[in-house]
């Protein structure tokens, strides 16, 4: 889908996401406590709700679902790059049967992979389920209706 249906410019989506990555950061760097983390996990779904129906876009669920797939992928690489001081140099390891089976590149690549496809698949089910909420309101309050300006 071209950023024209997505109701808002290329920039603007990547931008709502990247609002997310400092919580990413402060998670994996271990930085703030639960009320601070909870802070940085509900101000940004919540502009990224509160832009969407400004916007009145096309499509809230389509549009909050890319702005969810630009974070998952923002999520992955942030975690990809945080990867070792967020272990502390003690990684994730294969274990049960697969304990020692592969060679510890292998293992470690593996585990990267399954670990950024988690992330994108997690950014994914956020802005799905930001979307869903931004779909139903922009049809149930008149206000927020695509085209009514």
């Amino acid at each position: 889908m071209s950023a024209k249906g997505l109701g808002l410019p290329l920039i603007a989506v990547v931008g709502l996401a990247a609002l997310g990555v400092p919580r990413v950061v402060a998670h994996d760097l271990r930085l703030v406590g639960p009320s601070v983390n909870a802070l940085l996990v509900f101000v940004p779904i919540a502009v990224w709700l509160a832009v969407v129906l400004w916007k009145r876009v096309p499509n809230a669920f389509v549009t909050l679902l890319a702005v969810g797939a630009a974070y998952g992928v923002l999520l992955g690489l942030t975690h990809q790059v945080l990867w070792a001081e967020s272990f502390g140099g003690d990684p994730p390891s294969l274990g049960g049967n697969l304990a020692g089976g592969l060679s510890p590149a292998v293992e470690a690549l593996l585990l990267r992979a399954f670990a950024f496809g988690s992330s994108l698949m997690t950014g994914l089910a956020v802005g799905a389920a930001v979307g869903a909420v931004g779909w139903v309101l922009s049809r149930l309050v008149p206000g927020l209706r695509p085209g009514n300006d």
